[in-house]
């Protein structure tokens, strides 16, 4: 997401750094606070990005008990632990209601986050402000996150 894209409700909110709990490898730069559009009891964390450090579990695609998205589990890269999911399809409903336009979600339970600095390092990173994603990409080459955009998308 572009952050010229961002909602204006979004644009102010915090930027953060995400890591797994189990074992705190970073899993994410671009970390947003959130709640579940089908249950706004529900804290998470999402991103714009399919996160570095965190893979899709294979064949775990199911539908949402509260919506009709369609939504794969996502590990920690390091030790495996289910940290979130990926919405790979997601429904009409979730579609139409006010959202960020991120489709990878981390279970607040499961992740610690630390809010990022700016790239100037004097405040905290906003979403108005942070790169835009082709900038932004975190700790892999660009050729390892071309090849996980073409595994995640199939």
């Amino acid at each position: 997401m572009d952050h010229c894209n961002v909602h204006p409700s979004f644009k102010s909110k915090p930027v953060y750094e995400l890591r797994c709990r189990v074992c705190e490898s970073l899993l994410c730069v671009r970390g947003m606070r959130a709640i579940l559009l089908a249950d706004r009891n529900v804290e998470l964390y999402s991103t714009d990005l399919p996160p570095p450090g965190a893979l899709l579990v294979l064949g775990s695609d199911y539908e949402t008990e509260n919506c009709r998205c369609r939504i794969s589990d996502a590990a920690c890269g390091k030790c495996g632990i289910v940290v979130g999911y990926h919405v790979t399809l997601p429904c009409q409903s979730c579609l139409s209601s006010c959202n960020n336009g991120h489709l990878w979600m981390y279970n607040a339970a499961d992740i610690s986050a630390t809010e990022r600095l700016d790239t100037n390092g004097d405040g905290i990173m906003v979403w108005a402000r942070i790169p835009v994603c082709s900038d932004d990409m975190g700790m892999r080459p660009q050729s390892q996150i071309a090849a996980d955009w073409v595994e995640c998308c199939r």
